[in-house]
């Protein structure tokens, strides 16, 4: 007797067209947001470009009052390094620091000692807890900034009352000194504070916010004029722009990984898409429970299911069940053709004799293909199937 295949195997392969139709959707997804970000980063990038840069005409850059200090005589120079920042502090040089939270701890120290005793000014824009303490001692940011953005002087700074109100509102300043100038108060918090050297002519003047020296902000209230006042006591200013190829940085700190580079904007922007990827795959995910019978409202032809089911046990890589329910069905529909009762079909002592005395064939060679091990590959699958289909025909035959 021979069980080899007769009939030619049908592959239940995905063809290539299938997969794009399956992947089209995830495809099409992925380019949109791809695409999103990209535009998000251009015109993130567009706004916000020279942000605080006296070179930069864009509405949160500073060219204006650069011109204008420059009408007055004063000339301005952009450096972003600290050795060019410390060297130029002086008793002709007013100092700008425009982002002093950019800096590391011992940039902040070496840069106070270089301009502590200069005799010249020091402007810190925006400086919160993480670097006033170094720039500026006795000084302390508090952590709830001003509710209001227009603020009135309220101090005896004779640069501040000239000026009148000015878009000072922002980070809000206690100090311990008792000869320093108060200004804009919210909730009894100062926005502008000068902070007179210990000896000389030198003082640190502290902004908690930085639109009085935008473009876009500069002819509003007494904004040029406190920005005028407050840079041009000084023939020279210069503009610190810290920036993180600094030389200095990297050999205090060492190097940088790419999520230290990372505002902290993206990285919680990044949980928060997880998150809602978790939550989108917990709502879609597949409901464990007990099967409930439903009748299907159309009839559905045999081959279709049986393909069906071969692609989800194909998807499933589950070889093993699917030869174990061809043996099981074939089993069931020989044991009545040899005799064999039904509750017995499973049985190799009561169904394996039977088939032996019906076909007078080898009962090993039917047990491994009736009850032996599940298959190690596809086509070793499609061979049994083709075995068991030859086998049900050879009982078959008159």
């Amino acid at each position: 007797m021979t069980t080899e295949a007769t009939l030619p195997s049908t592959s239940a392969s995905p063809t290539a067209r299938q997969v794009w139709t399956r992947a089209r959707g995830v495809a099409l997804a992925l380019v949109l947001l791809l695409v999103a970000a990209v535009a998000i980063a251009v015109v993130r990038s567009d706004a916000r470009h020279g942000e605080l840069d006296p070179r930069s005409a864009d509405p949160y850059g500073s060219r204006a009052v650069a011109e204008l200090l420059a009408d007055r005589g004063v000339d301005t120079r952009v450096v972003t390094t600290l050795d060019e920042a410390a060297a130029a502090a002086g008793p002709d040089t007013t100092l700008l620091v425009a982002v002093p939270d950019l800096l590391t701890a011992s940039q902040q120290t070496r840069l106070h000692a270089a301009f502590v005793q200069s005799g010249g000014r020091t402007v810190l824009v925006s400086s919160g807890s993480s670097s006033v303490e170094r720039l500026a001692p006795g000084v302390t940011a508090d952590p709830a900034t001003s509710f209001d953005s227009t603020l009135d002087p309220d101090c005896e700074l004779p640069a501040a009352r000239r000026a009148g109100s000015a878009d000072t509102g922002g980070i809000r300043y206690t100090t311990t000194h008792l000869n320093a100038d108060e200004c804009y108060t919210s909730e009894r918090l100062a926005t502008l504070l000068r902070l007179p050297a210990p000896s000389g002519d030198g003082d640190t003047v502290l902004l908690g916010s930085p639109d009085i020296l935008l473009n876009d902000r500069l002819d509003r209230h007494g904004n040029a004029s406190l920005a005028l006042q407050l840079l041009g006591s000084r023939p020279h200013l210069v503009w610190y722009l810290p920036s993180l190829a600094d030389a200095s940085a990297a050999s205090e700190e060492g190097e940088r990984g790419l999520f230290d580079l990372l505002p902290s904007g993206w990285l919680w922007g990044t949980l928060q898409l997880f998150i809602a990827a978790a939550l989108a795959a917990l709502w879609r995910a597949r409901r464990l429970g007990p099967l409930v019978p439903e009748k299907l409202p159309v009839a559905i032809r045999a081959s279709e299911t049986v393909e069906g089911r071969a692609r989800l046990y194909r998807k499933a890589n589950a070889r093993d069940r699917a030869a174990a329910a061809l043996r099981s069905t074939t089993r069931t529909r020989l044991a009545p053709l040899v005799g064999v009762p039904a509750p017995q079909a499973h049985a190799p002592e009561a169904l394996l004799p039977a088939l032996s005395a019906h076909l007078q064939g080898d009962g090993q060679s039917l047990h491994t293909l009736l009850f032996g091990p599940p298959p190690g590959d596809d086509a070793a699958l499609i061979k049994l199937a083709d075995q068991l289909d030859a086998l049900e025909r050879e009982v078959r035959r008159p």
